[in-house]
C-alpha cells in the first residue's frame, strides 16, 4: 500500500495535538502517528521512540548530511526537530496512513516533499486572546516565554494560506467533527 500523509500544523495553543489524538483514537485501524526526532533533552515523563527519537546533535547533523530526513528544522536555538524518512516508511509498511503534529515550517516541507500524497491542514484559533489564555493555562510559560510564543504565533499565522485546508478551532467539538470530514474525504480520494 502506498500510504498517505495527513499533516496538522499550527501555532502553539491552537489545539492541533488534541485534534490529532482524537483522530488517532477514532481511526486507529487506518492512522499511525509519526514520531519526530529531536536533539533536546528527554523529559522525565517522555519515552524514547514513543514521544520522540532523542538524538545527539552530532547524530542529527549526520542524518541531515545523509539526507535521512523528510523535513527538519532548528525550531529553537540548538534544538533540532525533524521527521525521518524511515519513520514514514515504517508506518506505511504496517499498512497505515501517517498523521503528523508538526510546526508550520515542517508541515509545509512535508507537503512539498510528498505532494498529492499529503494533506496539509493549518489549525487556527481566530482570537489571539484565546491562544494567550490557552498557553497561560498550561502553567508552563513565564511572562517572557509567553511573549516569545505569542510573537511566534503571529509569524506562523502568516503561512496559513500555503496550506491545503484551514481548520478553525474556536469550539473543539465542531473542530473535531470538521477534522474527521477532512480526513475521511482525503483518504477516500
Amino acid at each position: 500500500m502506498k500510504g498517505k500523509l495527513i499533516i496538522f500544523s499550527a501555532p502553539s495553543g491552537s489545539g492541533k495535538t488534541t485534534i490529532v489524538r482524537h483522530l488517532l483514537s477514532k481511526y486507529s485501524n487506518q492512522l499511525a502517528f509519526s514520531v519526530s526526532a529531536c536533539t533536546r533533552e528527554k523529559r522525565d515523563h517522555e519515552i524514547a521512540g514513543k514521544d520522540y527519537y532523542f538524538l545527539s546533535l552530532a547524530d542529527f547533523r549526520q542524518k541531515i548530511a545523509d539526507q535521512e530526513f523528510a523535513e527538519w528544522e532548528e525550531v529553537y536555538a540548538g534544538n533540532y526537530y525533524g521527521t525521518l524518512k524511515s519513520e514514514i516508511q515504517r508506518l506505511w509498511s504496517q499498512g497505515k496512513h501517517v498523521i503528523f503534529d508538526v510546526d508550520v515550517k515542517g508541515g509545509l516541507k512535508l507537503k512539498e516533499a510528498y505532494g498529492d500524497l499529503a494533506l496539509a491542514i493549518f489549525v487556527k484559533v481566530t482570537s489571539e486572546e484565546e491562544i494567550q489564555r490557552r498557553l497561560a493555562g498550561r502553567g508552563t510559560e513565564s511572562a517572557d516565554t509567553l511573549a516569545t510564543r505569542l510573537a511566534k504565533v503571529r509569524y506562523e499565522q502568516s503561512f496559513e494560506h500555503e496550506f491545503d485546508e484551514v481548520l478553525v478551532n474556536n469550539e473543539l467539538n465542531l473542530a473535531l467533527e470538521n477534522a474527521e470530514k477532512l480526513v475521511e474525504r482525503f483518504l477516500a480520494s
